[in-house]
């Protein structure tokens, strides 16, 4: 089988739709097959992955052939800014939920396969590849570290930066906040050996799950409070001046436990998170 171009059949198979319902979506003006010079349709990667887009928006959001063809439009803007990307436009230049797109579509993954691998939906993952908004602190560390890459290097953290770097009181570089109530700000810039953040958390702010990565964690509590959750077992409560050190390689998890807001310093070495 040459899994470049498909036939109708086998394409429809992959899509989980019969070959019929792809002749329909072609009437309805979602798909436009490619043709042999004698009229035989054929499937590429690209044609494929699009039917299958087709084939969750019906049977998982229950939307009509209009709201199909909406959907694929905004998915279609945000390929053409993935071909910007391509011609030069510097990555710094997008959202973080672009450049988590440009990233998957990369490396050739759809949707639902980084969605499975990091614990998240199709839905919520489309919606913030789109929005840079609408998912934990926990699942965007996910989504990083199976594309690659880190939260930091996403945030525009990882330029390098030679010497010392003197970040006044307030004039913090802040990661974009995709999550409710989580506001990370960057104590040092550069791509250095530590990661030296304060983190701002609403009341009951969390990471909504628990992760793991390489290195080692620090955390002072400045304002409020924070439950610290180790191995899923291993429950810390934190009041202002404490202190806790970690490994970050035992699934850890947080929440604000406070009635008020909470501020933290928060380091991790090297630079993993």
């Amino acid at each position: 089988m040459d899994l470049t171009h498909l036939k109708i059949a086998e394409a429809a198979r992959m899509a989980g739709v019969s070959p019929s319902t792809l002749r329909l979506w072609e009437q309805q003006g979602l798909v436009d097959p490619l043709r042999t010079p004698s009229g035989q349709r054929l499937y590429d990667a690209a044609l494929v992955e699009r039917l299958k887009t087709i084939s969750w928006l019906r049977s998982e959001k229950g939307l009509n052939p209009a709201a199909i063809k909406q959907a694929l439009m905004l998915d279609d803007a945000a390929d053409r800014a993935d071909e910007v990307t391509e011609e030069g436009r510097e990555a710094g230049d997008l959202s973080i939920g672009m450049k988590v797109r440009h990233l998957r579509k990369e490396a050739g993954l759809t949707l639902e396969t980084v969605a499975r691998a990091t614990g998240t939906t199709v839905s919520m993952l489309s919606t913030f590849e789109r929005t840079s908004q609408g998912i934990s602190v926990t699942t965007l560390h996910n989504v990083a570290r199976h594309l690659g890459t880190t939260i930091a290097a996403l945030s525009g953290q990882g330029k390098s930066r030679k010497g010392a770097s003197l970040v006044r009181d307030g004039q913090w570089t802040t990661w974009p906040t995709t999550a409710s109530g989580v506001t990370i700000h960057v104590l040092a810039d550069g791509n250095n050996q530590m990661e030296c953040h304060r983190f701002d958390l609403a009341p009951g702010a969390s990471s909504e799950g628990a992760y793991q990565h390489e290195g080692e964690e620090f955390i002072h509590v400045l304002a409020g409070g924070l439950d610290v959750i180790l191995d899923g077992d291993q429950f810390h409560t934190l009041r202002v001046g404490d202190s806790f050190y970690f490994e970050s390689t035992r699934l850890h998890s947080w929440r604000n436990n406070f009635d008020g807001p909470t501020t933290l310093i928060w380091i991790n070495t090297p630079a993993t998170f």
